[in-house]
């Protein structure tokens, strides 16, 4: 678990930097500036908890079953969370209306509050 997570991290970390990148010259033209804060969002949430998914693959306690679900929860809520804001901020330059997923990002962020919750439970559990 926790090769996985510093994996994970290190992945979501580099994809961070890659589309926040691609953000701020490719699209800086293109989109509105609200579109653009909503964008610089999903980069920073990313990297945020691709930062705490290192953070957590280099402690010792992160072999029990509750650091699996954490993983997966962390996976699954920046893909959702994160990957959603990118489209919906990216819904003028597609022909698809994002909108009718706008839904996905309070869940994915839902994964990602869980997983905070879970980790303070563990931290305060086993100290």
């Amino acid at each position: 678990m926790n090769r996985n997570l510093k994996l994970f991290g290190a992945f979501f970390g580099m994809t961070a930097v890659i589309i926040g990148a691609f953000g701020a010259h490719a699209l800086a033209e293109v989109l509105s500036a609200d579109s653009l804060k909503s964008f610089e969002t999903g980069v920073k949430y990313q990297m945020y908890h691709a930062l705490l998914m290192i953070l957590l693959g280099f402690n010792a306690r992160t072999t029990s079953r509750i650091y699996q679900f954490i993983f997966y929860m962390l996976v699954f809520g920046v893909f959702f969370f994160s990957g959603s804001i990118y489209l919906l901020a990216t819904n003028t330059l597609t022909g698809f209306d994002f909108t009718s997923i706008a839904l996905v990002t309070p869940f994915g962020g839902s994964l990602l509050i869980i997983s905070w919750l879970l980790i303070l439970i563990s931290f305060w559990s086993k100290d």
